[in-house]
């Protein structure tokens, strides 16, 4: 039972709705249909994703970690050594069949967008690789995490759909998702400033600093409620919620590099924010779906 709640911490189930989420929104809004690729979809990325994209992090970001502070909990799990060999063999034997089971179903080109997808969970963690110490790239894989589910519904539904797939109404909003996302790996790399510098990591943050970095979030959140109101349709009455992320990240606006760990009280706020924002985006689509709303 250590090992399976090892595991379970590792795949960080705060979150696992942020990833099943945008999968199961896109494929159902396109198709209408709840079926075997919506199902196992749903499930691979709610819980063997997770497990791969945390549990990878977690085995090859120990050493960072132990000089962090907010690992050890739902934030981060703090690994054992001698169990990350069991953290990365759980994520193969999870992860495989799922994903192989999701790209017969879901056809060949959701196949490769989820190859894709699961190429960028490698990347962001994984020796020799390392995107996540790239600066900005580190937020476009972020990003790419959690659009990556959203696109591969969309890869999966395109044959049954008669939704133009190249329109505004479908690309502003999963530009503006992308937008959102790089916003919040930014904002959440503003806390870890100082351990990362002391582990020898770079991050967006580490590379411009944190005053930058929270200001930088700030617009990316603005930039992506605009893309929402462009977008039009039930879209624009989602917009608002972007600018509750802007207003969120505005009390660290003047933050420095030696008060960066203060942005830690944002990051917790923004943890709870989601399944708020999640419930009031849901609302909405009930909303749009059945006609309540004006578009």
């Amino acid at each position: 039972m250590s090992t399976v709640r090892m595991l379970f911490a590792a795949s960080r189930p705060l979150s696992w709705i942020n990833t099943a989420y945008p999968f199961a929104l896109v494929l159902w809004l396109l198709t209408r249909q709840v079926d075997a690729t919506l199902v196992v979809g749903t499930l691979f990325f709610l819980i063997p994703y997770n497990l791969a994209m945390y549990g990878i992090n977690d085995v090859f970001d120990h050493e960072s970690d132990l000089l962090n502070p907010r690992k050890g909990g739902v934030e981060g799990a703090l690994v054992p050594r001698r169990q990350h060999h069991t953290v990365l063999t759980a994520v193969v034997v999870t992860t495989v069949p799922w994903a192989v089971a999701l790209a017969v179903l879901a056809g060949p080109a959701a196949a490769v967008v989820l190859a894709v997808v699961l190429f960028a969970v490698v990347a962001y963690s994984a020796p020799h690789l390392r995107f996540k110490e790239i600066p900005f790239l580190d937020s476009a894989t972020s990003a790419t995490h959690f659009v990556g589910p959203a696109l591969v519904g969309l890869a999966a539904a395109a044959p049954s759909t008669s939704t133009p797939l190249a329109s505004r109404e479908v690309v502003a909003p999963l530009v503006a998702f992308f937008l959102w996302g790089m916003a919040s790996q930014a904002f959440g790399a503003v806390q870890d400033v100082i351990p990362d510098r002391e582990a020898g990591l770079g991050s967006v943050a580490t590379q411009i600093g944190a005053r930058a970095t929270v200001r930088v979030a700030a617009a990316g959140y603005v930039l992506a409620a605009l893309l929402l109101l462009l977008a039009g349709g039930a879209a624009r009455w989602v917009a608002p919620l972007c600018l509750v992320y802007a207003v969120s990240v505005l009390p660290w606006w003047n933050v420095t590099d030696e008060d960066s760990a203060a942005a830690h009280a944002g990051w917790v706020r923004f943890l709870w924010l989601n399944y708020v924002v999640g419930f009031l985006v849901t609302l909405v689509v009930i909303a749009a779906v059945n006609g309540y709303l004006p578009t």
